[in-house]
């Protein structure tokens, strides 16, 4: 076949080239759309994620520095006391809350790395009962004490005293520790503790300042406990101010004897004041020196008492606080007979659930826990009762 001759060159300009015709409208229909090539070209995607990158490992840093510094300085630095209020299950929530968002992050490594650390340290401070499932001591026998450890609020202030007297008949305790038996303006008169001996006939009454304890088992003993350093001015104020333990020795029979603590310290700080106020920060410290003398009374006594030791009461201390460890050696959280994962007794509002634990007992290692829960105040205090079943073994 011959061959086509070639086109001249100025025909060849002005007849279009099928293949490249082809090709130039394949590549108009592969191309993006004006708006999607905007939002390729625009660095506005990136640069949000690269934010929310560097703000989750900001926060991320800073709790796990936060988590450090509150195990050095808890317990240990007065105006620490401020920071202590600061819900214990927050230890807990807000590490796992950033582990699950470091999944949406660019640097979820670092992220969940920094959440791993926090939760590892905060995790013991979160007030989480690891020993929910334990159920106790196991069965209690016939004699088992039933005790009732109450903040019981200013009595016959605020028209709550006849529930508050229901509360502790319906309780049928074998001993009552109670704290806080007093007015907010002036002390309980005699008539008022005839009408706790008339409510309890058959206990014997024991009153110290703000403390009562009510036992149906003989008192062999009472011990208010007498804190050596306080500072003058309350140790002068009066046996509310003075004595916040009170021992009371309780024969139980056959040779027993348990050492009965009740216990109410100080609370740390005054929510009446901002933190913009200066009396804040002055009654906090003020109020750290009274609650170091009361910590250290307690220590000395238990550790020279040859008894098994039950103590119980309002401690004003969370897990969080570092003055745990000013609790005396050898005793034990009661919560391995709770049932509650999460076992809180203070609210910050009436009406709002309890986020806090300021409520605790102990107890030596001659002392079974059968059960232990706290019960509901109807509305006369603003602390939940502590119930427990206890015996003892052979001494």
């Amino acid at each position: 076949m011959a061959a086509v001759p070639a086109l001249p060159t100025a025909i060849r300009r002005l007849v279009p080239d099928r293949r490249c015709a082809s090709v130039d409208v394949g590549v108009t229909t592969a191309a993006p759309t004006a708006d999607t090539a905007a939002d390729q070209a625009s660095p506005a995607g990136p640069a949000r994620r690269r934010w929310l990158a560097a703000v989750l490992v900001g926060v991320a840093s800073l709790w796990l520095a936060f988590t450090a510094a509150h195990r050095g300085l808890s317990g240990r630095w007065w105006l620490w006391l401020a920071v202590d209020t600061v819900p214990p299950l927050a230890f807990l929530l807000v590490p796992l809350t950033l582990g699950a968002v470091a999944a949406v992050s660019r640097r979820r490594r670092t992220v969940a790395l920094l959440a791993a650390v926090g939760l590892l340290l905060g995790a013991g401070l979160s007030g989480i009962n690891v020993r929910w499932w334990h159920g106790g001591d196991g069965p209690a026998p016939v004699d088992a004490l039933r005790v009732f450890s109450w903040n019981t609020g200013y009595w016959d202030e605020g028209g709550e005293t006849e529930e508050l007297y229901r509360v502790l008949r319906n309780a049928d305790a074998d001993v009552y520790l109670l704290q806080e038996y007093w007015y907010e303006r002036g002390r309980p008169t005699e008539a008022t503790l005839d009408r706790l001996r008339a409510e309890f006939p058959g206990y014997q009454v024991v009153v110290v300042g703000e403390l009562v304890t009510l036992s149906r088992v003989p008192v062999l003993r009472q011990v208010p406990l007498e804190p050596v350093d306080l500072p003058p001015a309350i140790a002068e104020a009066g046996d509310e101010w003075r004595y916040k333990t009170l021992r009371t020795d309780l024969d139980l029979g056959g040779g027993r004897v348990l050492s009965a603590y009740n216990l109410h310290l100080p609370v740390q700080l005054s929510p009446e004041h901002g933190l913009l106020d200066g009396d804040f920060y002055r009654i906090m410290r003020a109020q750290r020196a009274q609650r170091e003398p009361q910590w250290r009374a307690l220590a000395r006594d238990v550790h020279a008492n040859p008894n098994p030791v039950l103590l119980a009461g309002d401690l004003n201390t969370t897990p969080a606080m570092g003055d745990r460890r000013k609790l005396p050696d050898g005793l034990r959280d009661a919560s391995y007979a709770m049932p509650s994962p999460y076992p809180a007794s203070w609210a910050h509002r009436p009406g709002w659930p309890p986020w806090w634990r300021l409520d605790w007992a102990f107890v030596s290692p001659q002392v079974r826990v059968h059960s232990y829960h706290f019960g509901d105040g109807r509305g006369a205090s603003d602390h939940r009762p502590q119930e427990l079943v206890v015996s003892l073994g052979d001494q």
